[in-house]
């Protein structure tokens, strides 16, 4: 079973046995690998689990979006420890992210990279991939290619030599070439202000749930994240094309 230790400065968090096979320090962040399959699709099918081996991936959005240091990983014949710590290197970088991802609906990718980058003066594509567990400086390109379209990130330099950095203006006082848009929301995103509108207000046509969550979302979307809902069997309907209602399942 899972143990910890609360020192002043940092978190530790044990776990006896080692990470399963396959699975890495170096590669958390990118590898999953299911321990026992039957108590995976159980824990997911009840939605007690978002996905398998996703945990991970969230301490380190979560720490970074925070302007906290990623947590460390150790592992040893007999067991896993996680470290996580206590001081906060940038509070910029809190309202900071917060306002990127406001304004263009980031990954969780993105919001990784980016609170990296925010919290150190520059890093080299090589130093940023090695952080990102990545094999080459190429496959950074999912992680950051936005970020560099909408000026969030700046770069220098050429190949692995390139440097990537914030803008120390742009950390401080958040003006951002973007306006805040909903258009751009992840499916997931958007699935979940759905389902929290119609706990709020249910029984309701798709375009009052248009009007209330944001109405520069194209219909389609709405259509097609109420119909993922529907399929899961967290919204249900009644009627049919302009008289159909939905609601969320309690």
């Amino acid at each position: 079973m899972w143990g910890g230790k609360q020192h002043p400065d940092r978190l530790e968090v044990v776990n006896p046995g080692p990470l399963p096979l396959g699975v890495t320090p170096q590669n958390v962040l990118h590898t999953t690998v299911r321990r026992n399959e039957h108590l995976a699709r159980l824990f997911h099918d009840l939605k007690l689990m978002e996905r398998e081996g996703s945990g991970f991936d969230k301490i380190f959005e979560v720490l970074l979006s925070q302007g906290r240091p990623a947590p460390d990983l150790i592992e040893t014949h007999d067991r896993v420890q996680v470290t996580v710590r206590r001081r906060i290197l940038k509070p910029e970088v809190i309202d900071f992210i917060a306002k990127a991802d406001q304004t263009y609906q980031l990954t969780q990718r993105e919001r990784i990279a980016l609170g990296l980058l925010a919290q150190h003066d520059a890093m080299t594509a090589r130093e940023l991939a090695n952080v990102l567990e990545l094999p080459s400086v190429e496959a950074l390109q999912p992680w950051i290619k936005r970020l560099l379209e909408w000026d969030l990130i700046q770069s220098a330099g050429r190949t692995q030599a390139t440097r990537y950095f914030v803008d120390p203006g742009l950390l401080r006082h958040l003006d951002f070439a973007g306006e805040t848009t909903l258009k751009r929301i992840e499916p997931h995103r958007l699935a979940a202000l759905i389902l929290e509108d119609l706990k709020r207000y249910p029984e309701s046509a798709i375009g009052d749930i248009r009007q209330r969550i944001g109405s520069e979302i194209h219909p389609k979307q709405v259509k097609r994240a109420l119909d993922g809902l529907i399929e899961k069997g967290e919204v249900r309907f009644a009627g049919d094309k302009r008289w159909r209602r939905y609601w969320a399942v309690s």
